[in-house]
């Protein structure tokens, strides 16, 4: 065959570009060289790449950008995989590639398999992605579901560029909101065991009232009567004396909801390496042992903050605090770590949690966060920076709300009334893969729509159909083949090696263009930490590949099973099965299990 596979066409193309400027401009400085790029050809006409090389090196070179290109053009023309290279515009040079350039990457990816597309350009470096992280109050509902696909995404992204990654999830199991599950579910177990006061006269003696109301802690109440009988309703007096009761409640709850929340994790496919408690760590001393840290390093003060900008609350008095110096390190103020009366706030906590992780070795801690925490987000880069000594960076990643729809309607949520759609309700009525692939066809920070109607569509609106069509296509298209050749002869390995020179059409060129993209899709995705990227892709060479099946139709050239032509057929049988390898690589990033066939 003689291919040189292209494991990566477009970053392979780069280096030519490089290699030619380097002779054109022997001084050619290292940032310069680091911005030029090599992309896919706006228009097609025009050829299959295009680079910006000239315009970002003019300046340095002295030289007009129209100049250095046509010299580079000329340059490049050499190129044993370039069959022309021209100017055009401001300053680009146009790339169109030799039949057996483009062919060259069937093999590499049939050879490869869905490990096509891993790269390098993580460095093994220690990432923790942290995402979820409901506090365990109730069901997860489908504001949670779009973290948990984001981050866990992102994650297998990150993974697949080369970082070390460790999936996160932080218990919010320290605090006032814990304390008003344990009263809901006391209720709940007064219920189980037949001596219950009515919601109202038991919201009545609850300190702050009855916050958590959903039926979901029935049966945590029946655990613990199952557990306990009467004890903790008559020992000590019951609802009179909390503190002989709240801890064997708190804790039994806790349990139960991680338990839940763990199980439709699990149903959407999410499993997160490690499980951090924030009481765990409160418990240890890990705030305070945090603040003596920052105090250490001249961090800490005791001090006033100004009232809030815009309306002064009415409860609002100037106070003395123990203040963190935020401003040192981007915030725009400083920010309280100890209250008046010596308790900590929640950003200690935060905090202690973050330095836990960069003490356990991670060098970028992302969290992804819903979209109303986007103003913590300063504040917490400002203090990983602290404690690290910037050795450490956050980034953080914002997930906007989604709108539920049916039948053109909203779906009403409210999580504490226990009246909201549940992540499981959304995984029951239209299937972890769709409720996947569908979180994915925004970008995160953008308000997305789930239309429950729209999601189970079997048309070309719906992406998730789409691209499992396509799949599914592949694997008939192969199958045949199987039968018409054999399986062995059909398989990758096989079709690796067999010749190429029969795909010249159009619509088969524009398949193998897009598939020479995913490597340079998959880390433009990691570098943006964008997972949105995947689906666009996907959903890209969904429709190359469907109006390559469709054209042949048409015209019988282009069909792929060719009677009497073993070559033509074997050769379309390659493209196939590359399409189906990276199709499976694209949905295993998003976590979503390709089809055999579609029912």
């Amino acid at each position: 065959m003689g291919y040189v596979l292209m494991t990566d066409l477009f970053a392979h193309l780069r280096m030519r570009v490089l290699d030619a400027l380097h002779r054109i401009l022997p001084d050619l400085p290292d940032d310069i060289a680091a911005r030029v790029e090599v992309s896919p050809a706006r228009d097609p006409a025009h050829g299959d790449m295009a680079t910006n090389a000239a315009m970002v090196a003019a300046k340095a070179a002295r030289r007009k950008p129209a100049d250095l290109a046509a010299a580079l053009a000329e340059a490049l023309r050499d190129g044993p995989e370039i069959a022309e290279a021209a100017a055009a515009g401001p300053g680009f040079v146009n790339l169109r590639l030799r039949a057996h350039a483009l062919h060259a990457v069937l093999p590499a990816i049939l050879q490869a398999g869905t490990a096509y597309g891993d790269g390098t350009r993580g460095g093994n470096l220690a990432v923790n992605v942290e995402y979820v992280s409901a506090n365990p109050t109730g069901p997860l509902h489908i504001g949670h579901c779009r973290g948990a696909v984001v981050g866990d995404a992102l994650a297998n992204l990150l993974a697949k560029t080369g970082y070390a990654v460790t999936k996160e999830y932080y218990i919010n199991d320290a605090g006032a909101q814990v304390t008003a599950l344990a009263w809901a579910a006391y209720w709940r177990y007064l219920q189980a065991i037949g001596t219950a006061l009515s919601e109202e006269e038991f919201a009545a003696e609850v300190p702050g009232g009855l916050q958590y109301r959903g039926e979901y802690l029935i049966p945590v109440g029946a655990e613990l009567a199952a557990a306990h009988g009467p004890a903790l309703a008559t020992a000590g007096g019951g609802i009179a004396a909390p503190e002989r009761w709240i801890d064997i409640v708190r804790d039994h709850t806790i349990a139960a909801m991680m338990r839940a929340v763990r199980e439709d994790l699990a149903a959407l496919g999410v499993a997160q390496d490690v499980f951090t408690s924030e009481r765990a760590l409160v418990e240890t001393g890990a705030a305070d042992a945090l603040i003596e840290r920052l105090r250490g390093d001249g961090l800490i003060y005791e001090g006033v903050l100004e009232p809030p900008k815009g309306k002064t609350p009415d409860d609002w008095e100037p106070r003395p605090q123990t203040l963190f110096r935020a401003t040192q390190f981007g915030d725009d103020v400083d920010r309280p770590l100890r209250k008046s009366d010596g308790s900590n706030t929640y950003f200690t906590n935060d905090i202690a949690y973050h330095a836990d992780k960069i003490d356990r070795g991670f060098a970028l801690l992302i969290d992804v966060l819903g979209a109303d925490h986007g103003g913590y987000v300063s504040r917490l880069k400002a203090a990983v920076a602290a404690v690290s000594h910037g050795g450490a960076a956050l980034e953080a990643v914002l997930c906007q709300i989604v709108h539920v729809m049916r039948a053109g309607q909203p779906v009403r949520m409210s999580k504490r009334a226990g009246s909201y759609v549940t992540l499981r309700d959304l995984i029951d009525e239209v299937g972890r893969d769709a409720v996947r692939f569908t979180m994915l066809t925004r970008k995160a920070d953008a308000q997305m729509e789930f239309d429950l109607d729209a999601v189970v569509a079997q048309t070309r609106d719906n992406p998730v159909f789409y691209v499992q069509y396509a799949h599914a296509r592949c694997r008939s298209v192969l199958r045949a083949g199987a039968e018409m050749f054999s399986p062995a002869a059909t398989a990758d390995a096989a079709l690796a090696e067999v010749p190429l020179d029969s795909l010249t059409a159009e619509p088969e060129l524009a398949v193998i263009r897009r598939l020479a993209s995913w490597p340079r899709t998959v880390e433009a995705a990691a570098l943006a930490r964008e997972p949105h990227r995947i689906a666009f892709f996907l959903y890209d060479l969904a429709a190359d590949f469907h109006m390559l099946w469709n054209r042949g139709k048409d015209d019988a050239a282009l069909r792929f099973l060719q009677a009497g032509r073993s070559g033509e057929t074997l050769a379309r049988l390659a493209l196939v099965a590359a399409t189906a390898v990276v199709i499976r690589s694209g949905l295993a990033v998003m976590g979503v299990a390709p089809v055999e066939e579609m029912r």
